[in-house]
């Protein structure tokens, strides 16, 4: 039962009179399969319209869709093979980051990605995706064992941004955000991030450092979250679609500025309506992607994670 959004309601009128019509015909001699067939036309040329035109504020709500596909989903249906690996060395397990060994296409690789969880249990076993100093530093253990043992990184990152709370910021969460992002950086090996839902803030950039990052059609990327940004500017979070726009969030904004070097289409509706398709797309992608940086030395491959970052927004 797919979850509307509220720019989605005619949509929803459509769907909701076709399985009605199919619900009071059932076992009838009546004939209406011309009129369904109709009605399931209008359907989707209306849903195909609707994201086609979706304004920034519309795909904040599509990225942090309740039913759109997160980590564990990615692992089952574009991985194989997956070992978890758990904890950081220093002080406990974070299920917000997930990580360990994993096989794409026949290719060994280290798998790290945020985990948001699918219902109430599963988003507070998760902490709703944002991770802890500890999660950080489980990333930074994985990807100096991917240095070790010459293994490729691959990241999906799906984050409103890290853990905010006292206790993350008593255990050194900015430290080791930025540790993070340094093992990003001097990773000797190839790595590719994706952003899948939600890139926020140095959370997702801890994460998303690589030489290679891409983008699913109707995910945000930014510095904070709208509703962050306008209680920031304007003093009130019901300037959130205002404060989207204006921050550049989606995917083709940042491509435009060199934030992200590719975008991965999605889906007619989001990702969340076929997200074994969107696995499978995806897993081919990163495949892709992997078959050219695995060629080149480990000086070529931080040469061009250096220039990459460097170059954005430059004119």
């Amino acid at each position: 039962m797919i979850s509307y959004l509220d720019f989605e309601r005619p949509v929803a009128k459509l769907e909701e009179r076709i399985a009605e019509l199919r619900d009071a015909t059932e076992g009838d001699t009546v004939d209406i399969a011309a009129e369904l067939k109709r009605l399931e036309k209008k359907s989707r040329d209306l849903l195909a319209s609707t994201y086609a035109s979706l304004t920034p504020w519309q795909k904040t709500q599509v990225a942090r869709h309740p039913q759109r596909p997160h980590f564990r989903d990615y692992v089952e249906h574009a991985f194989d093979e997956f070992v978890p690996l758990g904890g950081d060395r220093y002080f406990g397990e974070d299920e917000a980051i997930l990580g360990g060994f994993a096989r794409l296409k026949g290719r060994r690789v280290v798998l790290i990605g945020h985990e948001k969880g699918h219902d109430t249990e599963t988003r507070l076993r998760h902490n709703f995706g944002m991770g802890k100093p500890e999660g950080y530093r489980k990333a930074i253990r994985l990807m100096e064992l991917a240095g070790r043992f010459n293994l490729p990184v691959v990241t999906l990152v799906d984050t409103s941004g890290a853990f905010p709370g006292v206790e993350a910021e008593e255990r050194g969460q900015a430290e080791a955000i930025a540790r993070s992002t340094e093992a990003c950086l001097a990773l000797p090996v190839p790595m590719v991030a994706t952003i899948v839902g939600e890139g926020g803030s140095g959370g997702a950039v801890a994460l998303a450092s690589a030489e290679r990052v891409l983008m699913l059609e109707h995910a945000v990327y930014s510095v904070i979250s709208p509703e962050g940004c306008a209680s920031i500017l304007w003093r009130t979070a019901e300037k959130a679609p205002d404060a989207a726009e204006a921050m550049k969030v989606t995917a083709q904004h940042l491509k435009r500025l060199k934030v992200i070097d590719r975008i991965l289409k999605e889906p007619v509706g989001g990702a969340h309506r076929a997200p074994e398709a969107m696995a499978r797309g995806l897993g081919n992608t990163i495949a892709e992607e992997l078959d050219k940086l695995v060629k080149l030395p480990a000086d070529e491959i931080k040469r061009m994670r250096e220039e990459r970052f460097l170059q954005i927004g430059a004119s």
